[in-house]
């Protein structure tokens, strides 16, 4: 079976989300991206995993999990892929649900012999790194008020050859909509120049290209429980915020050892027991240029928590705050 889009009964559209940047008060049209707070997705892509069968899982994986797959992939394949699966939506959808932010982890399947990239995580996607741009970019077209971050990262058997096509294809969708690393990071500001995208680039091969944005900083807590997250979180704002575009990750991460344990269980199971303790973190914090003031904040599973509205509120602190 392969993975769909929800269905219309489970995904309802709200039509404030879609366009919560424009609805902004005026104020903080003025106020730097990265002193706003924004929400985004963790491994966004996923709602695309390949469960028929027609690709490994991903060479990240333990040797013996790929060797199991490789021979017992019916038995496997359903079990990688509970705990691989991080969002149900398609972009589309997490856009319209107020997502700003994208976590894109991009790879070349082993024994592919096209150029034809994919996203990946346990195992790789059906839909290609192609098809997801230019789905985002229809979506900018009727949605010229908003500003997306795509963070490209933990690149997976690309070879220089196809960095540059990756980073020619991002050029050749989004042209105009480019934001490039000399302009000032304002909504007011983007919208006169109708710039709409803000690449991050994790390599080395983006250096000196002018519309590609250095690594944003993603606070990873690699906790199991969201107590021990919220502590391990709470230490890096001690420490302060970087002084750009930074993402706290409001996303658990297990081992093997507690999948092994939880066999009934499956990362939306966890996320959907936790969340209104994230929840309640997430709305005590604030946006803005303080030492612990957060920026980005993503998370698993986004619109079965609400993590847009929470973050998307936090910006109203702003209007009687010093930024």
């Amino acid at each position: 079976l392969k993975r769909e889009a929800p269905s219309s009964g489970l995904y309802k559209k709200n039509p404030k989300m879609d366009v919560w940047m424009s609805l902004l008060p005026p104020p903080l049209w003025d106020t730097p991206l990265f002193n706003l707070a924004i929400p985004g997705s963790h491994n966004s892509a996923t709602y695309s995993l390949d469960l028929d069968h027609s690709s490994p899982v991903d060479l990240t994986q333990p040797d013996l999990l790929q060797k199991l797959d490789k021979y017992l992939k019916p038995v496997i394949r359903p079990f990688v892929y509970k705990w691989a699966v991080a969002q149900e939506l398609t972009m589309a959808q997490q856009l319209d649900s107020g997502v700003r932010y994208f976590d894109l982890r991009v790879a070349h399947r082993p024994n592919d012999m096209t150029s034809d990239l994919y996203f990946y995580h346990g195992v790789y996607t059906i839909v290609t790194v192609q098809t997801v741009l230019m789905e985002i970019c229809q979506w900018l077209d009727l949605h010229p008020t908003e500003v997306l971050i795509l963070s490209f990262s933990h690149f997976l058997c690309l070879s220089p050859e196809l960095h540059c096509l990756l980073i020619s294809t991002i050029c050749r969708i989004f042209t105009h909509k480019l934001c490039p690393t000399t302009a000032p990071l304002t909504l007011r500001s983007l919208w006169s120049h109708r710039f709409q995208v803000i690449v991050s680039y994790q390599h080395g091969l983006a250096s000196g290209h002018s519309h590609l944005w250095t690594h944003i900083p993603y606070w990873w807590a690699n906790k199991s429980r969201a107590d021990h997250l919220i502590q391990e979180l709470e230490l890096r704002k001690q420490q302060g915020r970087p002084g750009g575009f930074f993402v706290t990750g409001m996303n658990l991460t297990v081992d093997l050892k507690y999948i092994c344990s939880h066999p009934t269980q499956s990362l939306k199971d966890l996320v959907m027991s936790t969340y209104p303790t994230m929840l309640g973190w997430i709305q005590d914090q604030s946006p803005g240029s303080g030492p612990d003031s957060l920026n980005i904040i993503a998370g698993d599973f986004v619109s079965e928590w609400n993590l847009s509205s929470a973050v998307i509120g936090l910006n109203h602190k702003l209007l009687t705050a010093e930024v």
